[in-house]
């Protein structure tokens, strides 16, 4: 395992992050317990540290695992987990048990220090942008976290660019804890990110922790076998785009002696230098297998036909930037082109 330091901040994190919603059957496809704490001992003994959950994940038994699996080092461990949705077991009547707003905030913290079995929290994130809470009211509860101590870092997912943009202007003009990660989804078949979210966290410095690399699976080729899964899995059919895609990713994987699910990953940990995978599985050989997809290397011509799998859509305004704008009617004729790979894509 290599490691790198998260965003701006000095916290050191392992290159590959262990994600835990597949921690507990609650939502009948997840890891026993026993599988769970065989799957955290395996990403341990690998050099792990960076361990990825939710206030929510199979109704809080994620992070009731998670704390009971670090108990014995809890320092060693860096912890992220998430606020916005509903908290398990709350009054279905109680509209203030979801949502960006500060009660909501607090009372999940709380809800989670309890679970984990812990006195902070090192990353939380806003989980969702609910677009009904003002940003000053997210920003300035998180700082108030991070002032008692309950949370370390702060971090923001599922939002668009032009938000986080704003709110971290915001922090930065207070002074209060400004994000230090984003966590968005990202896959061959899945590229929205690419567009504004990307180039966003690259201009502010910040980790992009990815999810849903495998597409619910679909990239591992295993819906496109007669067969199908052949286990539970969370998704239940896949589209035709995914299923070319499987076809790319399954057929580079042959031709580097590699596994479809390892190609899926690391494609994306390439796409941009910031980007942390956070992998999880359902059973110990699944995430072994995850674990090996950062020590190889595939060619530009490989990377170029799983990018071609689903091109991204250039449209306004990043297609008003072109050539001829940049080099002629804003710098002038004499400077020509300007080389403008800042944020390759």
């Amino acid at each position: 395992m290599n490691y790198q330091l998260l965003g701006p901040s000095g916290l050191r994190v392992s290159d590959i992050c262990l994600g835990t919603m597949t921690f507990g059957e609650d939502w009948g496809w997840g890891a026993s317990q026993d599988a769970s704490r065989q799957m955290f001992d395996a990403f341990a003994a690998g050099g792990g540290n960076f361990i990825d959950t939710s206030s929510n994940y199979t109704n809080g038994t994620a992070e009731r695992f998670v704390g009971e699996f670090v108990a014995a080092d809890r320092d060693y461990w860096v912890i992220a987990t998430k606020y916005t949705l509903r908290r398990p077991g709350s009054n279905p009547a109680d509209l203030n048990a979801g949502g960006n707003a500060r009660k909501n905030m607090v009372r999940t913290v709380e809800q989670s220090l309890g679970r984990l079995a812990t006195d902070h929290i090192d990353l939380l994130y806003l989980h969702m942008w609910d677009y009904s809470t003002r940003p000053e009211e997210v920003l300035r509860g998180l700082d108030d976290l991070v002032r008692a101590g309950k949370v370390l870092y702060v971090g923001i997912s599922d939002t668009p660019a032009w938000v986080v943009s704003r709110a971290q202007a915001i922090a930065e003009l207070r002074g209060w804890s400004a994000f230090v990660a984003y966590q968005g989804a990202y896959n061959v078949v899945n590229r929205g990110i690419e567009a504004d979210v990307l180039p966003m966290t690259r201009a502010l410095g910040l980790s992009v922790l990815a999810f849903d690399l495998l597409g619910g699976g679909a990239l591992t080729g295993k819906f496109n076998r007669p067969e199908g899964p052949g286990e539970p899995t969370r998704a239940r059919q896949i589209d035709e785009t995914a299923r070319a895609a499987a076809e790319v990713v399954v057929r580079i994987a042959e031709e580097v002696g590699r596994t479809p699910s390892q190609i899926a990953i690391h494609w994306a940990t390439r796409r941009a230098p910031n980007v942390i995978p956070i992998v999880g599985a359902r059973r110990l050989s699944q995430l072994e297998d995850n674990l090996g997809a950062l020590d190889f290397e595939l060619s530009a011509e490989q990377m170029d036909a799983l990018t071609a799998v689903r091109p991204l859509p250039r449209e306004y305004p990043h297609t008003f930037w072109n050539d001829f704008v940049r080099g002629d009617l804003i710098y002038g004729q004499s400077v020509g082109k300007l080389k403008t790979d800042r944020w390759p894509m």
